[in-house]
């Protein structure tokens, strides 16, 4: 166990998805990717659909497909507020599979529906089978 951890809590409306002390974190910024490591300056940054990998302090990786929110930095604390983060195993490859042909469709359609809505699914699935796959 390495002495440059900190912490980091991953909160969704609906549960807590991953509480625990880390070595570093890298996040889909909205205008770019970056990463956190110990006594990273405070942050405040907005986080868009893509992938979250961290290193836990056992050095194992973990990824998660994230569809936003906002991540904060403070004194080795992250905290990263989402309203979905699915760690890779919890992934339902077909699921999401589905949700891409959805999306689309929807898309090809363009009668009837909000295709800026259409696209942001086809990131989000995209971005779930991406994450799985790896």
């Amino acid at each position: 166990m390495s002495d440059k951890n900190f912490t980091l809590d991953i909160v969704t409306p609906t549960r807590i998805v991953y509480t625990g002390k880390i070595s570093s974190i890298s996040a889909p910024g909205i205008c770019g990717g970056f990463q956190v490591l110990f006594n990273h300056a405070a942050l405040l940054s907005q986080v868009g659909i893509g992938e979250m990998k961290l290193t836990n302090q056992d050095n194992d990786e973990v990824h998660f497909a994230t569809s936003g929110g906002f991540f904060e930095v403070n004194n080795n604390k992250v905290i990263f507020l989402s309203e979905t983060a699915e760690p890779k195993n919890e992934i339902d490859l077909k699921r999401a599979k589905e949700s891409l042909k959805r999306a689309n469709k929807r898309i090809n359609e363009k009668v009837g529906i909000d295709i800026a809505r259409a696209h942001s699914a086809f990131q989000r699935a995209k971005n779930r089978i991406q994450v799985a796959t790896k």
